[in-house]
């Protein structure tokens, strides 16, 4: 009988189900360990997995992807840059913009990948917010959020926005005294930022889409341990958001 159940429903290995879900890895390891991907450790420390919950997982993305809206003729001009903004940009932000829209998630409905790397990220820091950015040439979107009650904000708010310019982690430990942010809306009004840190994330050809962010409304540092997770955490969603484009 246990033979028969194991022919019809094979246990794979997290290496296996990753190829079969084409993630890397690290990929498959998060979300068996945040359970969007039900396993199992065997008594030696390894991972386990039955067929039919990556096939279940394959088929509850392919039915996000299904239903997410068309995109528009409006929808478009996010993807074109601003002759004049008001924003700090990359000379590469017409590139970046292409990659954005390759990748089709601007504007589709939440997703468990992203949703617990961000409440991962929160644990990992202790912070009461974070957010996975996506930046159109008009908008900050949160593809992910926790602890924020928009869905968007301008884009000439974003604290991203210096985060896509640089190679590793951004911070401001006290935006009250930073001047590029002390009169930011985001800052004097609701949820009153006042520390933030984010990793760019990138896509297969190193363009900056968005970012992973943590953020509070007191001001603090990190601890090393918690930017190496944060790292990590902004890797694992670069890996997924290369699988759209």
């Amino acid at each position: 009988m246990n033979a028969t159940l194991q022919e019809d429903d094979p246990i794979l290995t997290t290496r296996e189900a990753a190829q079969l879900l084409g993630v890397a890895v690290s990929t498959a390891q998060l979300w068996m360990e945040s359970g969007a991907l039900p396993a199992w450790k065997t008594p030696g420390g390894h991972r386990r997995v039955h067929r039919s919950a990556v096939t279940r997982l394959l088929r509850q993305q392919a039915e996000a992807r299904l239903h997410a809206p068309p995109r528009s003729t409006g929808l478009q001009a996010e993807f074109v840059p601003d002759p004049h903004p008001a924003y700090p940009a990359a000379k590469n932000e017409a590139a970046r913009l292409a990659a954005l829209s390759a990748t089709g998630l601007l504007y589709t409905p939440q997703e468990d990948v992203f949703d617990r790397i961000t409440w991962l990220a929160t644990n990992a820091t202790e912070c009461p917010m974070a957010l996975l950015t996506l930046l159109s040439s008009r908008r900050q979107w949160f593809k992910s959020r926790i602890g924020m009650a928009g869905s968007e904000t301008p884009r000439e708010m974003a604290f991203c926005n210096h985060t896509i310019l640089q190679e590793g982690l951004f911070v401001v430990e006290d935006a009250r005294e930073d001047a590029r942010f002390a009169a930011n809306a985001l800052v004097t009004g609701e949820p009153h930022i006042r520390f933030y840190a984010g990793y760019p994330l990138r896509d297969a050809n190193g363009l900056a889409l968005g970012a992973l962010c943590v953020l509070d409304s007191e001001p603090r540092r990190l601890r090393e341990r918690e930017r190496r997770a944060l790292r990590e955490l902004a890797a694992i969603a670069a890996d997924e958001i290369r699988r759209r484009a």
